[in-house]
């Protein structure tokens, strides 16, 4: 069998202590964002992608072994294995290689060569099997069928003698290992994908134009047309194939199976092989080709949507201020939230500032005093239905405001989802949808990773084909980029829901929950050691999830830190030599510039730890991500209507697939940067460009207002001179023009 930690080894060129040292930590229990923060010693400072990677492959040739154990255990029962047979099993590397060669032993239903060797038969295909030697010059195919003739068993003719044995001979070409990897090579190196729409859809009427009338070949083809294609041919929209050189196929097959010298028998292998290919493999094949290409397609899919996940996750957050939250709507009007500086609602208020002049003033007046009455500081507007008419509402209430609140658009993508899911429904049983919709509105503004691990990843609308792909797998990976977000922040133990601290290594949902209970019945955490009362929050809970967890505030300083308990001592050794105490950790981080941190390593603590314990203190309790800016919508641009070929706006990327990103212009419907506009240069992946959250300028290229279809780009303008910065006109409006128009 194989050597799982040597094979490992050589195809990540990592050295067999690495290796070693991550499947032990592995095994002790240790998740992959405390190994890869708080092992570095023992890993060789691998990082998160390398260690998932490593799991991953790790997994796969553990489960291939298992399959192989099975294998064989199988075969040997019913005699069949050789030694030969055991050292191609044991040798192989690939779940595919190991099933061609299971296949002629796997248990079958009833088949055509079955029903041929229950009539007998079996010995006729032995005959023609010797005959199959280039020194068998002749042969009478015939006579030796007659001699199987048995009304009784079924067999009237010789005729249908020789179909059986051709059955028989058939089934066993088409399950022969290096038969089948050949052809599955060939469809993958010369095979092309062909589509055509079906004759009852006519040109023009479906989602499908372009795939109308396609070919590419299956080792170039992208993955998201591949995802296209199976969604069309689901949809019964398109007829989707694999198309090859059959003709060659079958003469390979031929020359490697066909030796006779005697024409009657090449004349038979002949059509048997053509039997054997058709019935036999030709489909199997191309289905897992094009299950394969759908592997590939899933896993491209899912890493754009990991990346866009991750970006939009790491959102810089607008802080922890008193906010509005706005559901924008028209007729039903616009729910407004007050949430104070923790999080925590406080009151609703529904305005109608877009069902006509009075309502408009009135609502105008409702605003004014609650951004008085809760000290707001931030207002966060939905992007949906009647988002722009409500910004520009809002700017005119807020336009002699001092100090004036931020207000920013929101993509609300998922609010809806939140505001009827269970965790809503348990957080706020009374309120209505609608309210806890802008309360999520609010609170993703404030902080946009502690808001968005509530809902499902899935709908917060920055995947790609996200519905055809692999669920299970998708899953997967996209609660591992939840994980890997919220370890990066940290958490602050005495603000966070139990769905954020769910997320936080080494602590499942039933000890967040308990966390919650604990925090709830006897108030605050004074200390990390203090987790330890928690029910069911042991010790190997406490070392994965400490270092993770903020307390602000505290009785010990580091508690606010990243530096894990385990390396207080370190510190405060560091701090004792440098004559300072540990809650002037700035100083620490100061003044240990001075001295050489190698004289502190230790068995447990290397120089990787030492460094990552200086930069911590340098800057103790720090939110790693970006600073907080807004983008700003051209003014009296709210609709596709209003926009005309050439204009230079701002906007914010809203999502990125492989073909390009869409950026919400303000209009209800994001545009399209197809990747040929992304940059003045061939541009291969769009995520070397672009990421969700960014803002970019760009260009109107084609409007479609029939198809709601936006052509946006980010090249230079013709002449190589660079787009100019979108003016940003917010209107001002003085106090006596607002008493003009709403009263006061």
């Amino acid at each position: 069998m194989l050597n799982i930690p040597d094979i490992l080894i050589q195809e990540f060129s990592l050295q067999p202590w690495q290796v070693n040292n991550t499947l032990a930590l592995l095994a002790e229990g240790g998740t992959i964002p405390f190994i890869a923060r708080y092992r570095k010693e023992r890993t060789g400072e691998l990082n998160e992608i390398q260690l998932r990677d490593l799991v991953e492959r790790h997994s796969y040739l553990t489960e291939l072994e298992d399959r192989k154990a099975t294998v064989l255990a199988s075969i040997e029962e019913q005699g069949k294995l050789t030694d030969e047979l055991r050292a191609q099993i044991e040798g192989c590397m690939q779940k595919t290689a190991l099933e061609d060669l299971y296949l002629p032993y796997k248990p079958k239903k009833r088949t055509r060569a079955t029903m041929a060797r229950e009539k007998g038969l079996e010995p006729l295909a032995e005959a023609i099997r010797a005959w199959n030697v280039p020194a068998c010059t002749s042969a009478d195919l015939e006579t030796e069928a007659a001699g199987f003739i048995d009304a009784e068993k079924g067999v009237a003719a010789a005729e249908e003698a020789l179909a059986g044995a051709s059955d028989i001979l058939a089934e066993e070409t088409s399950e022969k290992a290096a038969l089948r990897a050949h052809v599955r090579e060939e469809f993958l190196r010369s095979g092309v994908f062909v589509s055509r729409v079906k004759d009852e859809h006519p040109e023009g009427s479906t989602k499908y134009e372009m795939y109308r009338d396609y070919s590419v070949p299956v080792r170039e083809i992208a993955p998201h047309n591949m995802l296209a294609l199976r969604r069309g041919e689901t949809e019964g929209v398109l007829f989707f194939d694999l198309q090859f050189d059959e003709t060659g196929l079958l003469d390979w097959i031929e020359a490697q199976e066909s030796r006779s010298g005697a024409k009657e028998i090449r004349a038979f292998y002949r059509t048997m092989i053509e039997d054997a290919f058709h019935r036999l493999m030709k489909n199997t094949l191309v289905g897992e080709v094009r299950y394969d290409k759908k592997l590939d397609a899933d896993m491209a899919s899912i890493q754009t949507f990991e990346v866009n996940l991750r970006e939009l996750l790491l959102s810089a957050p607008a802080g922890m201020k008193p906010t509005l939250g706005v559901d924008p709507g028209f007729r039903t009007g616009c729910k407004v939230v007050a949430i104070d500086r923790t999080g925590k609602f406080l009151a609703s208020k529904t305005v109608y500032p877009h069902t006509g002049d009075y309502k408009r003033m009135e609502a105008a007046q409702e605003l004014r005093t609650m951004i008085e009455e809760y000290g707001t500081e931030l207002i966060a507007i939905g992007n949906g239905t009647a988002g722009r008419e409500t910004e520009a509402f809002v700017t005119e209430v807020i336009a002699d405001i001092d100090p004036r609140p931020v207000k920013v658009m929101v993509n609300e993508s998922g609010a809806s989802i939140y505001s009827a899911s269970d965790v809503a429904i348990e957080e706020f049983p009374e309120l209505d949808l609608t309210v806890r919709g802008a309360i999520s509105i609010g609170r993703r503004l404030m902080d946009p990773l502690a808001e968005l691990v509530k809902i499902d990843p899935k709908s917060i609308g920055v995947g790609q084909y996200q519905h055809d792909v692999d669920q299970r797998l998708l899953r997967k990976k996209l609660d591992e980029t939840v994980e890997s977000c919220v370890n990066y922040v940290g958490v602050d133990i005495n603000t966070a829901s139990k769905e954020l601290l769910g997320y936080v290594a080494g602590l499942s949902a039933s000890v967040a929950k308990n966390v919650i209970g604990y925090r709830n019945e006897h108030g605050a955490f004074r200390s990390r050691k203090e987790l330890l009362k928690v029910p069911r929050f042991g010790p190997k809970a406490f070392e994965q999830a400490a270092g993770f967890l903020r307390i602000r505030n505290g009785a010990q300083p580091l508690d606010n830190t990243a530096v894990h308990p385990e390396s207080y001592h370190v510190v405060e050794t560091i701090a004792r030599d440098l004559a300072l105490s540990t809650d002037r950790i700035h100083d620490i981080a100061a003044r240990v510039k001075d001295i050489d941190i190698r004289r502190y390593v230790t068995d447990e603590v290397g120089e990787p730890t030492l460094r990552d314990i200086i930069r911590e203190l340098e800057k103790p309790g720090r939110d790693p991500r970006a600073s907080f800016r807004t983008a700003e919508f051209k003014e009296g641009i709210n609709e596709i209507s209003d926009l005309s070929v050439g204009m230079v706006l701002e906007g914010v990327v809203t999502n990125v697939a492989n073909f390009g990103a869409f950026v919400d212009i303000g209009v209800h419907q994001d545009g399209l940067v197809h990747k040929s506009q992304l940059a003045d240069r061939f541009v291969r992946d769009p995520k070397e460009v672009v990421k969700v959250g960014q803002i970019v300028r760009v260009r109107v290229l084609e409007i479609n207002e029939k198809l709601k279809r936006i052509s946006l780009s980010m090249k230079k303008e013709d002449g190589g001179r660079k787009a100019p910065r979108p003016k940003r006109e917010e209107k001002q409006h003085s106090l006596e023009d607002l008493k003009k128009k709403f009263g006061k």
